[in-house]
């Protein structure tokens, strides 16, 4: 079973937190610094442990939160040890249309630290996000292990790939993909054509990785949606 898009969960993430008592448990974990029990997570809101117990669950459920058995302040005491809550190395983020400007920043770095002498920044850049396209596209292969693609057959392996980055595909016709969203914007609108080539480079190079015949990524913006789109290699 496909696991749902991290943009999914960030959003279940975000809706668990909508209830007063168990946002301000959470807040008060995280500025804890420290493991904190059932009983001061209750008290720091003036609830039962019972109902603070229900709300800690809830925030492990969504990978808020972590759970553990532990003394509190390390101590080793006889018997059972409380149970104690610390918050999740998890970072969210809720973007709705999706972007994805930490996918942009990374190719950029690599960009950077991966410069040629015969290299400018833009030709950098442009290596960096096919590579990453590539990279991206021998993983499926070698996880799908799909054999011949044509590509109709090829597109729909291509709308998982696309709609978990946030591309928000479309099929217009059996042979075409319009990607209804930019991941990138606004920066793109900043700097159209190194945002736009590094979108083109990357998804180019996925599509040669994936190996679907008869496709291919194009550059042809339109207002409001990404800049390439994904068709017939005739067309």
């Amino acid at each position: 079973m496909t696991p749902p898009p991290a943009r999914d969960a960030a959003i279940n993430s975000v809706s668990v937190l909508g209830e007063h008592s168990r946002r301000r448990m959470f807040a008060f974990i995280r500025r804890a610094r420290r493991p904190v029990t059932r009983d001061e997570a209750a008290a720091s809101v003036g609830i039962s442990r019972k109902l603070a117990a229900f709300h800690l669950d809830k925030l492990v459920d969504a990978g808020l939160l972590r759970a553990r058995y532990a003394s509190p302040g390390g101590a080793r005491k006889v018997g059972r040890q409380p149970k104690v809550y610390e918050p999740a190395d998890t970072e969210i983020r809720v973007s709705i249309p999706d972007r994805r400007h930490e996918l942009l920043a990374d190719l950029l770095l690599q960009a950077v630290l991966t410069e040629g002498g015969d290299e400018t920044g833009v030709q950098a850049a442009l290596r960096t996000a096919g590579e990453r396209g590539r990279e991206l596209g021998e993983a499926q292969r070698e996880e799908d292990r799909p054999g011949r693609l044509g590509a109709e057959r090829g597109l729909t392996l291509c709308e998982r790939m696309l709609d978990q980055h946030g591309f928000e595909p479309v099929r217009e016709t059996p042979t075409r993909l319009r990607l209804n969203n930019c991941p990138f914007h606004p920066l793109a609108a900043k700097a159209p054509d190194l945002v736009c080539g590094m979108n083109y480079a990357f998804l180019a190079g996925y599509l040669q990785a994936v190996e679907i015949s008869g496709v291919q990524a194009v550059l042809a913006p339109r207002p409001g949606e990404c800049c390439v789109q994904i068709g017939p290699a005739d067309a």
